[in-house]
């Protein structure tokens, strides 16, 4: 059995339900009962027999869209483990592309950046080459990006809160730098992060990168190492919006893109499009009544 929840316009929701039930009808995906979940929010819970999750999702997209929605093959419950993209997820921005801005080539670097998260680039390549651009750029003027640049996104340490209240473990893995994400996750009660580092010597940039480059398959690989920590029947939430989020979307329970890229989406068994990172916790079953005020 599938379940697929639904956050849209309440006003053409009915109308646009019977267009998605003809359409997963077409699709040989036959809805068995659709009702409202008032508890956590207006959402609507579709059941199918079976199917494809992604393939629902997207054909629920076509026909909602703006909406929120996750679509799992099984009951939909609190995860033990929440693992996620940090730049244009967790926060606002892109860092780099700030940081750049500093040294007068945010428009340069922000159209590889945007290439890299379509897919189109090589995700190691493009960041060592982003990377190098920045040699000689101050290390004091990361400090001042954060103080001036970064933000969390809307609901983002409500969704943490909330998750860890519950026994959720949280993991920041982001292809980004620790000079952003130790500092990003320390604010957000994320437990560990995850990133890249930034060579700096007598304090400016060097150009380079220090150790191993954590990429996609980086981000699988914390994913699915801390799921072997919770043991057998742990449920894991992950949410990114880029190409390099993919491999960790598709191995987690529920996999979020979140306001993603066309690719990351496609890989998703839920989307975020029309709300912030509350939509994961209406989506989850969480009334609001029981989310926490980070």
């Amino acid at each position: 059995m599938l379940i697929a929840r639904v956050i849209a316009d309440p006003a053409t929701l009915e109308t646009r339900l019977d267009a998605a039930s003809a359409a997963l009808e077409q699709a040989d995906l036959r809805v068995a009962a659709a009702t409202m979940l008032d508890f956590c929010g207006d959402v609507l819970q579709i059941m199918l027999p079976d199917g494809s999750p992604q393939a629902v999702a997207a054909i629920l997209a076509e026909h909602f869209d703006p909406s929120d929605i996750l679509v799992s093959d099984r009951e939909i419950d609190v995860p033990h483990l929440f693992v996620s993209d940090m730049d244009s997820t967790m926060i606002g921005q892109e860092c780099i592309d700030e940081l750049a801005d500093y040294a007068g080539l945010k428009e340069r670097i922000a159209a590889i950046t945007e290439r890299a998260m379509q897919g189109e680039l090589d995700f190691e390549s493009a960041l060592r080459e982003r990377v190098g651009l920045l040699e000689g750029l101050g290390e004091d003027a990361i400090d001042a990006c954060l103080a001036e640049r970064i933000r969390p996104m809307d609901g983002a340490r409500r969704l943490v809160a909330t998750l860890k209240a519950r026994g959720c473990r949280t993991v920041l893995v982001t292809g980004g730098f620790h000079h952003f994400a130790d500092r990003v996750g320390e604010d957000l009660g994320f437990e560990r992060v995850v990133g890249n580092r930034l060579a700096v010597a007598e304090g400016q940039l060097t150009g380079e990168l220090v150790g191993a480059i954590t990429d996609s398959s980086t981000k699988q690989r914390v994913l699915l190492e801390e799921l072997e920590k919770l043991g057998d029947g742990a449920v894991s939430l992950a949410t990114g919006d880029g190409a390099n989020d993919i491999p960790m979307i598709g191995s987690a329970t529920y996999g979020i893109a979140y306001h993603a890229k066309p690719r990351a989406a496609a890989a998703a068994n839920g989307r975020i499009g029309r709300g912030d990172l509350t939509s994961v916790l209406r989506l989850l079953g969480i009334p609001e009544s029981d989310w926490l005020a980070a």
